[in-house]
């Protein structure tokens, strides 16, 4: 069974960075990885995804510019470069993946807490 586990963020003043990453362990044999977000009170949030063979990258409106999305196939592993953090970007970020095109994202890690401090 494949199973994702997210790490990388922490504390970082607006304007900053932070790189997240999600480490898949077991053999993925999936359409797509993505990245999703989660404050309190809110309904999960899309970031960004990435067609795992051919690197297709789609972003949210609100990180389209600031966020790449990334993956490594060797490692296994899939990141989410983040610059010029702003408050809203605060959350839980949680990576899942996408068993075939347009289907929906499940699978999620246990997330990662990203708090942007103004």
């Amino acid at each position: 069974q494949v199973k994702f586990v997210e790490s990388g963020g922490g504390l970082v003043p607006a304007g900053g960075s932070l790189r997240l990453s999600c480490a898949i362990s077991g053999t993925f044999t999936g359409y797509g990885m993505g990245w999703f977000r989660q404050s309190p009170g809110t309904r999960r949030e899309f970031v960004a995804a990435i067609a795992w063979s051919a690197g297709y990258a789609d972003y949210g409106d609100s990180v389209k510019g600031r966020f790449t999305i990334s993956r490594d196939k060797d490692q296994n592993t899939v990141y989410l470069q983040m610059n010029n953090l702003k408050t809203e970007d605060t959350g839980v970020y949680y990576c899942g993946d996408q068993r075939r095109p347009q289907a929906a994202f499940g699978s999620w890690g246990q997330g990662t807490q990203v708090t942007v401090s103004s």
